[in-house]
Parts: C-alpha cells; structure tokens; sequence
C-alpha cells in the first residue's frame, strides 16, 4: 500500500550519488553529517528520515555504487565470453574506471568502509563493503574454475590460490592509483598477471 503524507521532495539518485562521491573521496569514518547534509541538500530530518542513520545512508550508497561505477564487475558473469577474457576485462576495466577523472579515484569498495570500527554500531558498513568484496571473490573463483573445465589453466590449478592472486591485484589497484601509478603501468602489470593464465584462446 502507498504511503500517506508529503510527496518526498528530492531525488533519490541525486543525493545518493552526492554523497557516494564523498563517502568514496573520503571515506565512511572521515565523513560528517554536516558534510553530508551539505553535499546531498538534505537537512537532518529528512536525511535521519528517509535513511534512518549515516550506516544506513551508506550501505545505500552502496547498492548505488554497484549498479554504476562499480558494475564493472558484472563481467565475471557473463559466461559468453572465456574466462581468461572475463578476467582481462575485469581488471583492464576496473584501472579504466577507478583512474576516471570524473569522480574520485580508486574503488570505492576498496577504499571507503570500515574495517575494523570500535563497537557494533558500524556492523553496516563492514558488512555491506564486505558482502561486496565476497561476491567478487566467488565469481573470480568461478572464472578460475571454468578455465580449468575450459582447459585454459592447468588441471592441477588451485582454484583458490589463483583466486586471491587475482583478487589480491584487484583490490590493491585503488591505493596503487591513489599514489600515483600510471594507469598505463597498471594495464602493463595486468598483462603480466594474465600469463600466469597463459595464452588467451585463438580467435
């Protein structure tokens, strides 16, 4: 059933993405409501209202991350194309992106939740950055897993070891070019990566 009362007088995607590019910029602890309030538009009320808490507004953030910026990932499962290819366009993709002059630099995944805050009241926000970072594990583990089937890696490849190379690389490409390194030395060093998979198939 629809609920009753005033009509909500902002858009929803527009203070997402304000306060996406601040919490990716610097990070869920080193935000302030005040900044946030200023990015977005919004005053406490409405903020606390429709978000219940700055966690809450986060783990939103969050969702809003993946169906844009961070949907670079979505190319692990798309199985029409070989593994190694859905690997190679993983990370080429994600440098592409993370290196983007049009918001901050980096993965916001990466970069902006808490690790390990004092107290349960940020639960949330490791949560919601760690539920992120799992699903991006599994589905590089199931790229790996189908390039042995596909024989493009050895048999006797561990499946999880090759995982957290993979995954390890990726994740370390946002303080790489937080500090600097050419995107272009990034896409080299993906290059090298992937021979560890060895020669992509024959076209």
């Amino acid at each position: 059933m629809p609920s009753v009362g005033r009509p909500r007088a902002f858009d929803m995607g527009t203070v997402l993405e304000a306060a996406m590019r601040l919490f990716w910029e610097q990070g869920y602890e080193a935000t302030s409501l005040a900044q946030l309030r200023a990015a977005t538009g919004l005053s406490s009320a409405s903020l606390y209202g429709t978000f219940g808490s700055k966690e809450g507004l986060f783990e939103q953030v969050v969702e809003h991350y993946e169906k844009g910026p961070g949907g670079v990932a979505d190319v692990l499962a798309d199985e029409s194309i070989s593994p190694r290819e859905a690997i190679a366009r993983l990370l080429h993709g994600s440098i592409d992106m993370q290196a983007d002059s049009g918001h901050p630099v980096g993965c916001l995944i990466a970069l902006s939740g808490t690790t390990r805050a004092p107290g349960e009241d940020q639960a949330g926000v490791r949560a919601a950055v760690a539920s992120r970072r799992e699903a991006n594990r599994k589905g590089i583990k199931a790229c790996v897993e189908r390039g042995v089937a596909a024989g493009e890696l050895d048999a006797r490849t561990d499946a999880d070891s090759a995982t957290a190379l993979i995954h390890t690389f990726l994740l370390g490409l946002s303080t790489q070019l937080r500090d600097g390194v050419p995107a272009a030395t990034l896409h080299t060093s993906v290059d090298m990566l992937l021979t560890v998979w060895g020669r992509a198939p024959e076209a």
